[in-house]
């Protein structure tokens, strides 16, 4: 347990050293807010959304962020050979990405949650009393930032495999938005495609207007987040297995 809480405190270090790595996630905030602030005052909404749904708009740019953040955490290293260091000093690599995993889930699930507050209530202070519905934003606040989260560790199971920053921030973009661009060519089978994206499930939080059985699926919001839950776990342990069995 000490060895695994000095791993911890070394990847803080390392990532709240890094401009990069700092100000990526921190830029959640200012996406989500600004977006909200812009809905707000063009009131850019369909007649059937709610108040959430518009006010979350930019958290699918914070999803972007989110995995462009957890690529970033791992490639820097590969980048500058800091990772020779790191495994010299923790020789047991698994400990390492698990170290990681939990620093860019962390870091990333509370800027989200902060994000998703603060967008949702300026969208509730312009838009309120103005004929939309308010939405459910408990608990979809919590699924929201998980959701963001979760697409961090995807990105850094990318980074790992990959040790490419152009390359693995391209795959973990295509991850995202590649389900929901091919969906329609499958006819019948649309939603239930496009519903396995990660970006699609993000908007099932937000409760958008957007999403409907017909493009999405008719697999619920958490549901639909247990199964981006799945996406990370089996890349990470993936991306583990890899990282123990190559080398540095």
């Amino acid at each position: 347990m000490n060895t695994f809480r000095h791993a911890v405190a070394a990847e803080w270090v390392k990532t709240r050293s890094l401009r990069s790595t700092v100000w990526t996630p921190l830029a959640i905030v200012p996406m989500v807010a600004g977006m909200a602030l812009f809905v707000g005052v063009t009131e850019s909404l369909q007649p059937d959304d709610t108040v959430l749904g518009g006010s979350l708009t930019g958290a699918v740019l914070a999803q972007f962020a989110a995995a462009v953040f957890g690529v970033l955490v791992v490639s820097g290293e590969y980048g500058s050979g800091m990772h020779r260091t790191t495994f010299t000093a923790m020789p047991r690599r698994s400990l390492v990405l698990a170290a990681k995993g939990l620093v860019v889930f962390t870091f990333t699930v509370l800027s989200a949650f902060v994000a998703s507050c603060l967008g949702l209530w300026i969208g509730a202070w312009m838009l309120s009393g103005k004929g939309y519905s308010d939405g459910e934003p408990f608990p979809a606040l919590f699924g929201v930032a998980l959701c963001i989260a979760l697409t961090a560790l995807l990105g850094l199971a990318a980074g790992v495999l990959l040790r490419h920053s152009a390359g693995a921030i391209t795959a973990v973009i295509g991850f995202l938005m590649l389900p929901g661009l091919f969906a329609p060519l499958f006819g019948d089978f649309q939603g239930w495609i496009s519903g396995t994206s990660p970006q699609v499930v993000l908007q099932k939080m937000t409760q958008t207007s957007d999403v409907t059985a017909q493009n999405a699926g008719s697999l619920g919001a958490w549901p639909s987040l247990g199964l981006v839950a799945a996406y990370a776990v089996v890349l990470l342990g993936f991306a583990g297995v890899r990282l123990v069995r190559r080398d540095a």
